[in-house]
């Protein structure tokens, strides 16, 4: 799933227990893992440096900036989108942080590339074996098939929302 999947998911459920916020963060974090299940299209990863599937010594070029701007507009839009859904005066923080822990998952497979140890190595594990083996091959198609099931996920909620 793209990042913005995850954290518009992430945002969607800490909104649904501000009550209980570490709960609703765990919950967003788990999120991710459930979420990598479904199958779904991932956009291409440039850089060998960026990729979890190489995990290449960090070469600065222009595939990783590529990539860095790739990636961070994503999570970017993500977060604001779940900002611009969920958030109110009152748990904005919260969303927030849902947000970003329905990330989390992917910014600790970059972290496991560059320190391979416990307890990186069993969540790195974990993500591997959570994540479906059938990928969607069609660009059009996985952002379609995921858009929907953000617009479907978020109707959900906020009909849940008092």
């Amino acid at each position: 799933m793209t990042l913005t999947t995850h954290a518009i998911v992430g945002g969607a459920i800490v909104s649904l227990m501000p009550v209980h916020p570490l709960l609703g963060v765990c919950m967003a974090f788990a999120s991710h893992f459930l979420l990598d299940a479904i199958p779904h299209w991932d956009y291409p990863i440039r850089s060998a440096s960026m990729n979890p599937e190489i995990a290449g010594s960090m070469k600065y070029d222009r595939a990783l900036f590529a990539d860095m701007v790739t990636i961070g507009a994503d999570a970017l839009l993500g977060i604001v989108l779940a900002l611009i859904l969920f958030a109110t005066q009152r748990i904005i923080i919260l969303v927030l942080l849902g947000a970003c822990a329905g990330i989390l998952p992917d910014a600790l497979q970059f972290a496991y590339m560059r320190f391979p140890r416990q307890p990186l190595a069993s969540l790195q594990r974990f993500h591997q074996w959570s994540h479906t083996s059938h990928k969607l091959s069609n660009p059009l198609l996985g952002v379609l098939s995921q858009s929907t099931f953000v617009v479907a996920f978020v109707m959900i909620v906020r009909a849940l929302i008092p």
